[in-house]
Formats: structure tokens, C-alpha cells, sequence
């Protein structure tokens, strides 16, 4: 639920069953020693802020039974490098990935932006983004063609 454990900064790693349907706001927001996440099967909404601050958080998983990432989910994830986006996600708001400064590759397996996508989903981030023509994966690791 909402800020369920925003600001736990001793939280180091987290598993969300697949009992769990949304990712509410802010609710893992703040969480500065999270490095690992593990998205249960279920999960089709990452809410507003839902990771935001979690700066030593290093890489995710996002399932293919998200359908939407919202507005600033990862903003301030400075520790992200990669991450792969699967194309179940239809929408995207405002700044989910603002100022991931870490973050370098963004792999998505849509072909192209889908409509619903905010224009700055990505705002203040430099990363690549791949689209799904463009890669593919080798021995479960996003390659380039």
C-alpha cells in the first residue's frame, strides 16, 4: 500500500508475491540500502514514486504483467544501470526514470515508443534506449544485433 515502507533505509532486498496486484505510491520510496527486487508475476501497476531514492537499487526485473509504470517510479534510482522493459508495459508516465544518472542501456521489447508513453518517461536520464528490433537475447542477457 501507499508508503508502506518508504524510508526503510535498512532494507536491503525485497520479493513481492504474486499476491500482490499494485505497487502502491511511494511505497518502497526512500529506501537507500535497497539493491535487489524481485516483482511477483501478478503485479500490473508500479505506482507514483514507488521506488524513488532508492539509490543503491542496481538492477530490476520488471514482469511481463505490468501493464503501466507511473510517474516518477524510479526518479532518482542513481544506482540503475540497465533494465529491460517488457512490452506488456502500454503506458508510461511522467519523468518513472528521472535523473538515472547510472542508468546506460534501457532495453525495450516493443518495437517502437508505445502511444501512451509520456514524451519524458526518461527526463534528465541519458540512456540508450533499445527498441525491439534492434536486440535480442543471448543466453538471457539483452544484446544488440
Amino acid at each position: 500500500g501507499q508508503s508502506a515502507f518508504e524510508g526503510c533505509t535498512e532494507l536491503t532486498s525485497i520479493t513481492i508475491p504474486d499476491s500482490v496486484t499494485i505497487i502502491g505510491l511511494s511505497a518502497f520510496s526512500g529506501c537507500t540500502g535497497l539493491t535487489s527486487i524481485t516483482i511477483g508475476n501478478n503485479v500490473a501497476s508500479i505506482g507514483d514514486y514507488a521506488f524513488n531514492g532508492c539509490t543503491r537499487l542496481t538492477s530490476i526485473t520488471i514482469p511481463d504483467s505490468v501493464t503501466s509504470i507511473e510517474e516518477g517510479a524510479f526518479a532518482l534510482c542513481t544506482g540503475l544501470t540497465s533494465i529491460t522493459i517488457p512490452d506488456s508495459v502500454t503506458s508510461i508516465r511522467s519523468d518513472a526514470f528521472y535523473n538515472c544518472s547510472g542508468l546506460t542501456h534501457i532495453w525495450c521489447e516493443a518495437p517502437k515508443q508505445p502511444a501512451k508513453w509520456g514524451v519524458d518517461w526518461k527526463y534528465g536520464c541519458s540512456a540508450t534506449v533499445h527498441w525491439g528490433d534492434s536486440w535480442e537475447y543471448v543466453n538471457g542477457v539483452p544484446t544488440l544485433k
